[in-house]
């Protein structure tokens, strides 16, 4: 195991070795579900009696990317959310512990829960989903987070920026329009920031995308709070919201159980920015690892970084 391909030796026989020494019994099924950050497995068990067993789902962290401590603190916050009666998908504790190591891999254990992407054109889906990130963020204002940083400039633009300078993925023509084109739109964020103030930092999901919002007959969960980590409260709830009328209706129901500082808004466009950039690093980071390439085949072709520069471009022209 390497970091250009920390997943060498994360074999099928590993993954059923690290859930039988949690005490449980594997069947032998296993399915690996979309992860690229981590790898994440669905585990079959034995049958309990004469009922089956529900899987539960092992996912190894990747080496290198959190500290152990910035790991539990993540358990802790989705322990607290569910014990506030949230629906999310906490990890199981084994002898006390939710982070546990196998095989020199660090891993963790949660119920198997499904569902569907929510329909971010209903109305009331999208109320209820602002209802329900509320309800998060009056936990996460309860106290801040120690180990898991925040969303800022350096995590979100600058490494990122460099990652991408530092890649033979991006074409040697475009080496100096990126790095203009990227300073240009560091800077108008941060000017955007500035301009906005200080705005109220809590712990959030951090990644609350539609993806990571699942459906069911009861109502929405939360899964995966890789990404928690401090930023302001506008964050958990732009990339729900395409449109004017999708953020109103997000929160109409948002302030029925918290308050919501309208100047956030402001934030909007630099969070997005933030993310493009961030998007494009990630990849280039990443690429070494086997996943990447299969999975993100266009970051090997000059035509999506001319894109993107393009795009980068144009954000920069919107914050402007």
């Amino acid at each position: 195991m390497t970091a250009d391909t920390p997943y060498a030796t994360l074999t099928p026989d590993l993954v059923l070795d690290a859930v039988s020494a949690c005490g449980l019994w594997p069947d032998g099924r296993l399915l690996a579900l979309n992860s690229y950050e981590n790898r994440v497995w669905q585990v079959g068990l034995e049958h309990d009696g004469l009922e089956p067993a529900a899987p539960v789902i092992a996912k190894f962290y990747r080496p290198g990317r959190w500290s152990d401590a910035a790991i539990i603190e993540e358990h802790a916050f989705t322990q607290e959310l569910a014990g506030a009666e949230l629906p999310v998908v906490a990890p199981l504790a084994f002898g006390g512990r939710t982070l546990l190591h196998h095989g020199g891999f660090r891993y963790a254990l949660t119920p198997r829960r499904g569902g569907r992407a929510p329909e971010l054109e209903a109305t009331d889906q999208l109320q209820w989903l602002g209802r329900l990130i509320a309800r998060l963020h009056l936990v996460g204002a309860r106290a801040p987070f120690a180990h898991r940083g925040r969303l800022d400039r350096d995590t979100m633009v600058q490494q990122p920026m460099h990652a991408v300078l530092a890649s033979s993925l991006l074409p040697a023509a475009l080496q100096v329009n990126y790095r203009a084109t990227a300073t240009r739109l560091d800077a108008a964020i941060a000017a955007r920031l500035e301009a906005v103030g200080p705005v109220r930092q809590l712990r959030l999901h951090g990644d609350c995308h539609p993806g990571n919002l699942l459906w069911t007959d009861a109502g929405p969960h939360f899964v995966d709070f890789d990404d928690a980590r401090s930023g302001p409260a506008v964050q958990d709830l732009w990339m729900l919201a395409n449109d004017e009328r999708a953020m109103d209706a997000v929160l109409e129901g948002y302030r029925q159980f918290r308050p919501f500082d309208h100047a956030e808004l402001a934030l909007v466009p630099a969070l997005r920015a933030m993310r493009q950039l961030h998007y494009a690093g990630w990849i280039a980071a990443r690429w070494h690892d086997p996943a990447f390439p299969a999975a993100f085949p266009f970051a090997a072709e000059s035509r999506w970084w001319d894109q993107h520069v393009a795009d980068l471009h144009e954000l920069a022209d919107t914050l402007e």
